[in-house]
């Protein structure tokens, strides 16, 4: 066990406790991780900043990158390299001014354990608490940065006598702690709206709809077979073009409107939603196979995919109209094989037709694309 100095705070029932770590402590007793869906890749989800190489040099970032785990049960955001390099250079100048604290402020840390505190005298909220001296038994959930820039200024700086301050919970249930997690980010931080997606409906709380329009995006994103392959940030970051939150945003009015006509056929759409979407997107795909497969067309756009999701109401309703399963991809061929002749690859050429309407404005446009694909539907 490691002794730590604390105080015993109680709010409505909840007890926690305000600590003092050393920056010893926090190597070995703070666990790094992220959300991420690839545990198999080094370098996934973290955000390269822009700075000078200068600085990026004196950082070992296959060493820091190797301490940060990464999983599906994780809450927090992508490494942004860029603040890691503006942490530890602060720090150093507060090392060799002596005139500022690093990290006055307190950091947000949950235990996986129960943690035993004993009081001393007769002050029952001031006491020691005793942390188990297990490899990686707090979790960070806010100033994870923080403490990764620490980590990494341990290599050019003996770091035993820094103290941390620390607020601990040992009894937050995961879906608190993720609860937690996001109260904390969304206003103050601003935290990714996409990244916020794949917290929700699952992780944040219970919605089948939420849930399922991340399972959606995920499908189209991560597929090997998906036309989508690669093409949307999850979380927010990443090598793709298409943000997270608006497609989602579409899908939620789709299930809304799904969910409007009640019955046996929602609950059944839903169930089978994940493959209709891929199907979908690959009969697009083969509908405009110019356009998809070239480099000068933009119907890869987030503008252009929030205007195909919009009609998915209508494509559904005409594939039922003809008496077969929504689902199946030869019945969406079937009604949006129009598209081909009435709207054409041409549409989407990024210095045509489509910069020509793009003049209306962002909204227009989706709602313009969303009307003329309508009107081509074979009812």
């Amino acid at each position: 066990m490691i002794p730590v100095p604390a105080i015993r705070v109680r709010q409505f029932g909840v007890d926690f406790y305000q600590a003092v770590l050393t920056g010893t402590d926090v190597q070995k007793l703070v666990r790094f991780e992220v959300l991420s869906y690839d545990a198999g890749v080094v370098d996934a989800g973290v955000t390269r900043g822009q700075g000078k190489k200068r600085k990026a040099a004196a950082i070992n970032w296959e060493l820091l990158e190797k301490r940060i785990a990464r999983s599906a049960e994780a809450y927090q955001r992508p490494v942004i390299r860029k603040k890691i390099v503006e942490l530890i250079e602060y720090y150093n100048q507060c090392a060799e001014a002596g005139n500022l604290p690093a990290i006055p402020g307190a950091v947000l840390l949950v235990s996986e354990k129960r943690l035993d505190f004993n009081a001393l005298g007769g002050n029952r909220a001031l006491g020691i608490l005793h942390v188990p001296t297990e490899q990686g038994m707090l979790r960070a959930l806010d100033g994870q940065h923080r403490l990764l820039a620490l980590h990494q200024l341990a290599e050019t700086r003996p770091i035993a006598d820094v103290q941390v301050p620390a607020v601990i919970f040992d009894r937050l249930a995961p879906d608190q702690a993720v609860e937690m997690f996001v109260t904390i980010n969304a206003k103050h931080t601003k935290l990714n709206p996409s990244h916020l997606i794949s917290l929700a409906g699952r992780r944040l709380y219970p919605d089948k709809t939420l849930a399922t329009s991340h399972d959606i995006i995920r499908a189209l994103s991560e597929d090997a077979d998906s036309p989508l392959h690669g093409e949307i940030k999850l979380f927010g970051v990443g090598k793709g073009r298409v943000a997270q939150a608006p497609l989602a945003e579409e899908l939620k009015n789709i299930f809304t409107s799904v969910q409007a006509l009640g019955g046996r056929d929602a609950d059944r759409f839903l169930d089978q939603a994940k493959r209709f979407f891929l199907n979908y997107f690959k009969q697009i795909a083969n509908v405009f196979e110019v356009a998809w497969r070239g480099r000068k067309y933009s119907i890869k756009t987030g503008m252009a995919l929030r205007a195909f999701l919009r009609v998915v109401p209508d494509v559904i309703a005409a594939v039922k109209a003809n008496r077969r399963d929504p689902a199946d991809a030869h019945a969406i061929r079937e009604v949006i094989a129009p598209w081909g002749e009435t709207i054409g690859d041409a549409r989407f050429e990024t210095e045509g037709e489509w910069r020509q309407k793009l003049a209306g404005g962002t909204s227009s446009t989706v709602d313009q694309l969303a009307r003329e694909l309508r009107g081509a539907l074979r009812h």
